[in-house]
């Protein structure tokens, strides 16, 4: 286990756990971006639009992993959320993400 690992816990865990627990993955890249590849299944809002789709995603009633090109937006997309009550995760970058949970 890795440095990091040990201090943060193993974010491969983390997600199959939220899996584990029909979690929805919303991708918050622009549809541009989504378009040239998502995970399949996700769900897209734009982080811009975000704040506008809370209580739509609060209607989801499970666990979110956000995911972006490389987790900036993704981390600003769980914050908003997890402000708002939903329980939510930033998975990180898309790629790495849709690696993680296979």
């Amino acid at each position: 286990m890795g440095f990091l690992s040990s201090l943060f816990g193993n974010k491969t865990d983390a997600v199959q756990e939220f899996k584990s627990r029909g979690a929805v993955i919303l991708d918050v890249r622009s549809k541009a971006e989504y378009d040239s590849g998502a995970i399949p299944g996700s769900k897209h809002i734009p982080l811009p639009h975000l704040n506008g789709k809370v209580e739509e995603i609060k209607k989801w009633n499970k666990p979110v992993i956000t995911c972006c090109a490389s987790g900036m937006r993704s981390a600003s997309a769980a914050a908003v959320l997890r402000k708002n009550g939903v329980e939510t995760m930033n998975g990180g970058g898309w790629f790495k993400l849709s690696q993680r949970l296979d």
